[in-house]
């Protein structure tokens, strides 16, 4: 039976340079796979203004669809929720957004982070069915608690995207100056992600470390990243937004992740799936997806982190047969598996909500 699914982001446009705006074009590719058919914006019309014209004529604010997949937490999708529940329309809630991986990213962020979690107990808690990315953050989500079945599935990884990142090599290490073995990070620059041990760690080795990614000096933005990013050790390169991604996997060598807290760490399956050796902070989300000493390597200190640069450094042998079972991990959370789960799921949601009876969560 054919499927109209709202996948919703809003504030799209604006979230375009970050993990979940990744996450939600990621859904997309993987839907493309399947036979459902995706509306991106609730509005009838397409858009907003269009479909507050269509509602002061008489002809509703929102567009048809069976399902509602909602990817952010803010007002838009708040209406969305609250339309869906009054149609009797199947919600769909995704969590990329929890108090705890809140902190300490922006100015502020940890002091307000105990009020975000009370909302998000409160806005989760309306779906029919929460998705997120780990078993970890079900844990979170469960221990707010969160009063709603809730699902992890993978965010996955988009193998074809990456097609061709290491042509790049080159160009991106003239570019930003690199030599040698390159240490480096992809994403926003954050302490939450292990900024302040990045840089201890660059002032700690000989290696160039480079850090791809926007990052903000304004008021929003942290003392830690103001501190860092203003006055950087000599080996470290902030290079700011990157035109294509692809050029930070061909010009790294080892993927360094000191991150605090994450859902999941979808730059973490990019460079594994492009065959880097990856670091790891030791922290809980990582232990249901990846093996120390097989597709990474896990450390606590930085004191670790130090010796597993240097190790990395020193022994293209274990560098390589990491980055090969990297790959092999990264291949396991494929787009082809991803769309053939998150279609089941949303029929799953829609049948489930037909004849009332409840769903089953299980993986």
């Amino acid at each position: 039976m054919a499927l109209r699914a709202l996948n919703y982001l809003e504030l799209e446009s604006r979230l375009d340079r970050s993990g979940i705006g990744t996450a939600a074009d990621q859904q997309r590719a993987a839907l493309e796979r399947t036979d459902v058919e995706v509306a991106t914006s609730p509005w009838r019309g397409g858009d907003l203004s269009t479909g507050l014209r269509s509602a002061l004529s008489g002809h509703g604010l929102f567009a048809e669809y069976d399902v509602a997949h909602c990817n952010i937490v803010g007002p838009g999708s708040l209406a969305v929720a609250r339309h869906a529940k009054r149609h009797d329309v199947p919600l769909i809630l995704h969590t990329h957004v929890t108090r705890e991986d809140f902190a300490e990213s922006f100015r502020g962020s940890t002091t307000v982070a105990p009020a975000l979690g009370r909302y998000l107990k409160w806005f989760y808690s309306q779906a029919d069915l929460v998705l997120c990315p780990s078993e970890y953050t079900k844990r979170v989500l469960e221990s707010y608690p969160v009063d709603a079945p809730i699902r992890p599935m993978t965010n996955g990884v988009d193998v074809e995207a990456l097609a061709g990142f290491d042509d790049l090599r080159g160009e991106y290490r003239e570019r930003y100056d690199l030599d040698g073995t390159v240490v480096f990070l992809v994403g926003n620059v954050f302490e939450r992600k292990g900024l302040s041990t990045f840089c201890r760690v660059a002032e700690a080795t000989p290696y160039d470390f480079a850090w791809f990614g926007p990052y903000d000096t304004g008021p929003h933005a942290s003392k830690a990243v103001r501190r860092w990013t203003s006055n950087p050790p000599e080996n470290v390169t902030f290079t700011g937004w990157i035109d294509d991604i692809r050029g930070a996997y061909g010009a790294g060598d080892v993927y360094l992740f000191p991150t605090k807290n994450e859902n999941q760490g979808i730059a973490v399956l990019e460079a594994m799936a492009c065959g880097k050796a990856v670091v790891l902070r030791d922290i809980p989300v990582f232990e249901e997806f990846y093996t120390d000493g097989h597709d990474c390597l896990k450390c606590e200190t930085e004191a670790e982190f130090v010796d597993a640069v240097e190790c990395l450094a020193a022994d293209d042998d274990l560098r390589n047969r990491l980055g090969e079972n990297a790959r092999e991990t990264a291949m396991e959370h494929s787009l082809d598996r991803v769309g053939e789960r998150l279609a089941e799921t949303y029929r799953e949601v829609r049948e489930a909500k037909r004849t009332g009876r409840p769903l089953d969560i299980g993986e």
